[in-house]
């Protein structure tokens, strides 16, 4: 089993309990940097595997592939993780690792310990209070969007589908012992902790 493993915005205080069980219950810990390793340190030893960061996209298919092998080969035969600054699965280096080991290693099961992103980390160091819709972008295409406190969410996926959007997933009570998930055949009404994450297709 592999675990992207997200540590937060870089101060030690920030690592969710979770993270740290995890580390520590980890027969191998990887990370893509020297501020992760000093993370992880108080926890248990990692290995730094090479990410640079450049712009050949052939070469990084390359290292991003021998990268997989190295955690691949290891996440075979019990838990191992990939720590890193952040969160796993917004704007992450473990997104290309992840892609690559599913090529590989089909067989291996993914999971990922959520931690405190840049987006709110940057929220709380300005003292801004962010209470109605906003836009995050690297300057690509936008080709998804979060929705939260979805009331309706068949009538909001009737709209969204007008707009190119072709894949849905409905989330309730994320993380409690009544959480629910749906996957494009959504309910017609949701809860307050409701999040509906919508997926567009590339441009031909």
């Amino acid at each position: 089993m592999l675990v992207g493993v997200g540590l937060g915005p870089g101060s030690p205080d920030l690592l969710t309990l979770r993270a740290i069980e995890v580390l520590k219950n980890s027969k191998k810990i990887y990370v893509p940097g020297k501020l992760a390793y000093e993370l992880v340190k108080p926890y248990r030893d990692a290995l730094i595997l090479d990410f640079p960061m450049i712009r050949d996209r052939i070469e990084l298919e390359r290292i991003w592939g021998e990268n997989a092998r190295i955690v691949g080969e290891a996440a075979r035969t019990g838990v191992v993780s990939f720590a890193l600054i952040g969160d796993p699965n917004f704007f992450s280096t473990f997104t290309h690792l992840k892609r690559k080991v599913k090529e590989l290693y089909p067989e291996i099961v993914i999971d990922t310990v959520p931690g405190v992103s840049s987006i709110t980390a940057f929220a709380s160091r300005a003292g801004v209070e962010v209470d109605s819709s906003f836009e995050v972008s690297d300057g690509s295409d936008t080709r998804s969007k979060i929705i939260m406190k979805v009331k309706k969410p068949r009538e909001v996926v009737g709209s969204l589908k007008k707009d190119g959007y072709t894949e849905f997933m409905l989330f309730e009570n994320l993380f409690m012992d009544d959480e629910a998930i749906y996957q494009n055949d959504l309910p017609d009404k949701a809860g307050y902790l409701s999040i509906l994450y919508a997926k567009r297709g590339r441009e031909p």
